[in-house]
């Protein structure tokens, strides 16, 4: 069976250069940036883990179930990363008021200064972005990305 090639004597040059190759190198640099800004600011407990479940985690709480479909997890691992964000103080499991048997993850006091200085971050590390790209590069990204991705955005900003 002869190999596929794309231009290159080996031709695996498609695996550095592919859109989801670059998008997620992207995202692991922006993400190291992210963690390493809150680290500076006291937050050296945080993990990328931790990110994921408090970017899935809407501000007036959310469902076990629902952040782990939000995050493509299953409802354990979920349950361990919101285990381990509680151990840090980020986030407390409340009854939920309209099922009992279910319960709402909430970020705490201490949780929503964490998201504070978790946005402040993000800001810092979206404006060196913008910085090194470019305002034209870094619009253009933003705005295919937005409608790319958009069906995915399951968060609810409405509070």
């Amino acid at each position: 069976m002869k190999a596929r090639t794309s231009g290159t004597a080996s031709g695996t040059a498609w695996r550095h250069a592919n859109i989801g190759r670059l998008l997620n190198n992207a995202v692991r640099r922006f993400e190291g940036r992210v963690l390493e800004l809150m680290s500076e600011r006291g937050h050296d407990e945080t993990r990328i883990a931790h990110v994921s479940l408090t970017r899935n985690l809407d501000v007036e709480g959310t469902r076990l179930t629902e952040l782990a479909r939000r995050a493509s997890m299953s409802k354990q691992a979920m349950g361990e990363l919101v285990d381990q964000c509680a151990e840090l103080g980020l986030v407390d499991r409340i009854a939920d008021p309209t099922d009992r048997r279910a319960r709402i993850v909430m970020f705490t006091p201490a949780g929503r200064k964490w998201l504070d200085a978790f946005r402040d971050a993000v800001d810092i590390a979206e404006q060196e972005m913008r910085a090194e790209l470019g305002k034209a590069a870094m619009d253009a990204i933003l705005k295919g990305l937005a409608v790319y991705g958009a069906q995915f955005d399951a968060l609810d900003d409405s509070n």
